[in-house]
């Protein structure tokens, strides 16, 4: 029989498998076995149109069907179907190809003597690395790897973009962070450790945040730029603004235990929009901050990055270029699948549309409309009045739709735990009548419920702005913050 594979992110709605095993003649009517086995899925899946939606490619074992008819795509068997949601050939000519004119001092022969005996790399090749220059957006999960890397490579000029400062929460993967650095700016934290690993290098800060208004500038001087973000506005805007300057475009996601890897905008290759030319509705993919990510993931991901960087300086070696690698680290997996460049995308089409960096806030559903930012926030309630409502023995039900790990974490006493992909289930034992207030880590899957269960019926309620982040904070500082 033919099975499907589910992502993480879409596994809360076939009750955390993986592998969902189909009949059906077609890859229709897989998926419409899917969607009757698991209803929850659809949404995530299809337009109300019944149209496969944009963020959401299908390969049928590696070939990519989303432009085909999936009704008319037959099956024999025994094949894969892949679901591959958005989570945010040969190198040539975009490397560092011109003749080195740099040389290297004796000093650095014996830093680098392990790549100067490599007949892929030798005297030439270090010095091409040398005079490369690398942009590298983001400090974080990715970044950190990529940046350690790349100055150990001998990568000559790296210019750091990113504004955030060290959280106790991220030295479990940032590893080119540490405890003493908590409180400090990550372009700080970061340039010292990489300018420890090599003296030479050049590292040019950028304290800001990337924005349509200054990508262009910041980007032009550097040959290669690398994707180390974690939000789909930045990763539209990095593709746009590499497929405008004709700069490679490295690319890594990661989201629990699953990564993804490739290079976009490359000689004749494809770009991000070619793979998604939509990104997800808001809060439809968790954030790591939210669905959480195991620690050593980032560094392999980014190791990957950091490869594919140096391959294409040295102009040697197969890109990931036309190819998505995906790592599954639960299972140890690797599993590559073939893209193409899309002759319709707007961005790197034949007749491209986007000639310009656009308002990406917007294009993601960032910002409210006019109509949604005119309606009055009586759906939220505070978790001090919250507190107060607990104090005094108010009649109402405090939902907690986190997952039961993060449950054992952190609770608020009294609230009732019910997972959001759970809820569905829940519903009848709910009193539409009664005041209820829905609660998360940080807002997003309670606000999910709200919703739902307004859709159902409930009227009177409310989500607790904030979630049990706000919670500690606001009430009780010994409830600890993940």
């Amino acid at each position: 029989m033919p099975k499907i594979l589910i992502p993480t992110a879409l596994r809360q709605f076939t009750e955390q498998q993986d592998t969902v095993e189909v009949g059906g003649g077609t890859v229709g009517d897989a998926l419409a076995q899917l969607i009757a086995r698991y209803p929850n899925i659809k949404q995530n899946l299809f337009t109300e149109q019944g149209t496969l939606r944009s963020f959401v490619n299908v390969y049928v074992d590696d070939e990519d069907i989303r432009h085909l008819n999936k009704d008319a795509t037959k099956l024999e068997g025994n094949e894969t179907i892949s679901i591959v949601p958005s989570i945010a050939g040969g190198a040539g000519s975009a490397g560092v190809a011109e003749p080195p004119t740099a040389t290297l001092s004796n000093e650095e022969v014996a830093r680098y003597s392990r790549h100067l005996i490599l007949p892929e790399v030798g005297m030439n090749g270090q010095l091409k690395l040398k005079q490369a220059r690398v942009a590298l957006i983001g400090a974080g999960g990715l970044g950190a790897p990529l940046g350690l890397y790349l100055a150990a490579a001998g990568v000559g000029r790296i210019g750091l973009v990113d504004f955030d400062v060290v959280d106790a929460s991220n030295l479990q993967r940032q590893v080119i962070h540490g405890t003493k650095d908590i409180g400090r700016k990550k372009l700080d934290s970061a340039a010292e450790r990489m300018l420890d690993i090599n003296p030479a290098l050049k590292i040019e800060k950028f304290d800001t945040s990337l924005t349509s208004e200054n990508a262009l500038d910041i980007l032009k001087d550097f040959d290669i730029v690398i994707d180390g973000t974690d939000n789909f506005p930045t990763r539209y805007l990095v593709n746009d603004a590499c497929v405008l300057l004709k700069k490679p475009n490295v690319y890594g996601s990661i989201f629990r235990f699953e990564g993804q890897a490739t290079v976009f905008a490359y000689e004749d290759g494809p770009c991000y929009r070619c793979l998604y030319p939509e990104p997800p509705p808001p809060g439809l993919v968790p954030s790591c901050a939210e669905g959480g990510v195991l620690g050593i993931l980032p560094g392999i991901i980014g190791v990957i990055q950091a490869t594919e960087a140096v391959k294409i300086i040295l102009c040697k070696g197969e890109t990931l270029k036309n190819r998505l690698l995906l790592y599954d680290a639960l299972n140890m997996r690797f599993r590559e699948l073939r893209i193409r460049r899309d002759p319709n995308c707007p961005a790197c089409g034949d007749h491209p549309t986007i000639t310009k960096l656009i308002d990406y806030q917007e294009f993601c559903g960032v910002r409210p409309t006019a109509d949604q930012a005119a309606v009055p926030q009586d759906g939220v309630i505070d978790p001090v009045e919250v507190k107060a409502k607990l104090d005094r023995g108010d009649d109402f039900t405090l939902i907690d739709v986190r997952e039961p790990h993060e449950y054992q974490i952190a609770r608020i006493p009294g609230a009732v735990l019910i997972p959001l992909g759970e809820l569905p289930k829940h519903l009848g034992e709910l009193d539409p009548e009664s005041e209820i207030v829905a609660h998360c880590k940080s807002g997003g899957r309670s606000q999910k419920a709200v919703d739902l269960l307004k859709q159902n019926g409930f009227r009177n309620v409310r989500n607790m702005t904030g979630g049990i982040t706000a919670w500690s904070d606001k009430v009780d500082p010994a409830v600890p913050k993940y």
